[in-house]
């Protein structure tokens, strides 16, 4: 039992005793804040559902969300595995022994970073075609593939901090002890450098990832018919706001939600065996 002291008669506790009460209380404080924010989010959902909601209007516009989630995928997985690819690159450059190489690349982050990307969706989409003479440009659905080249622009050079950054964070001994036993620079990068880079760097590509889906409600800009555009052309004819919303709210959380949880379970078997 904690040792205590008696003042005028009253058993007060030590400071020791004090402090593990404070700890109580913060914890069941914490717990009833929680509780009541998590009571107030639950009361908000649910009148939504019941007195704000269409059934019947989300009956018949869910085919158009289902098709604008379809193309929102595909802007996704396209954007995704280039912007991967390049930002690998990207990387690199930001490490290259070489000078020139390190500028461009720097240089590139710098710019795509340091700019909005809706800037850099207007100059892609209105800009190249703006090198042929009107009417002439060859490309019909161009609004997807600026979307696409847009995107993959921007995070690209995100990745490629992230990249940067990982390299970063493996000690410089080891590159050095590999090239020590007649590795090349690119071998020691590629077999001893990039493997543990990649695991260092995979929760910021994810959570760039994540920021990518959330990206392309940018594109209504771009007159392509993904999720935000749809939800405008049906509250415009509707002047239903919440059903809309809803649905949108959803179509995002069903790509979200398992992105997040792939890139955690990448992050968990990639730390797997590296703790002792």
């Amino acid at each position: 039992m904690a040792e205590t002291y008696t003042e005028r008669g009253i058993e007060r506790p030590t400071d020791g005793e004090t402090g593990w009460l404070n700890d109580r209380r913060v914890r069941w404080l914490g717990i009833a804040i929680a509780g009541v924010f998590s009571l107030g989010v639950a009361f908000f959902l649910l009148l939504i559902l019941t007195q704000f909601v269409d059934y019947q209007l989300l009956v018949t516009i869910l085919p158009q969300f289902i098709d604008a989630l379809l193309l929102v995928l595909q802007i996704i997985l396209i954007s995704g595995v280039l912007s991967l690819t390049f930002g690998v690159m990207v990387g690199l450059g930001r490490v290259s022994q070489t000078g020139f190489t390190q500028r461009i690349a720097t240089l590139y982050v710098e710019f795509f970073r340091g700019t909005p990307l809706l800037f850099q969706l207007f100059v892609v989409y209105l800009g190249v075609p703006a090198f042929w003479p009107p009417g002439q440009f060859p490309l019909q659905n161009w609004s997807f593939a600026a979307a696409i080249i847009g995107l993959t622009l921007n995070h690209t050079a995100y990745i490629g901090e992230a990249v940067k950054g990982g390299i970063n964070s493996v000690s410089g001994g080891q590159s050095e002890a590999a090239r020590s036993l007649g590795m090349s620079y690119i071998d020691s990068m590629r077999y001893v450098v990039l493997p543990q880079a990649w695991r260092n760097a995979l929760a910021a590509i994810g959570n760039d990832l994540v920021i990518l889906v959330k990206d392309t409600s940018l594109l209504t800009v771009l007159a392509i018919p993904e999720l935000i555009s749809v939800f405008r052309n049906v509250n415009s004819a509707t002047f239903d706001a919440w059903t809309p919303i809803v649905v949108v709210s959803v179509a995002y959380l069903v790509i979200t939600v398992p992105l997040g949880k792939l890139v955690r379970t990448m992050e968990e078997r990639a730390m797997w065996g590296t703790e002792r």
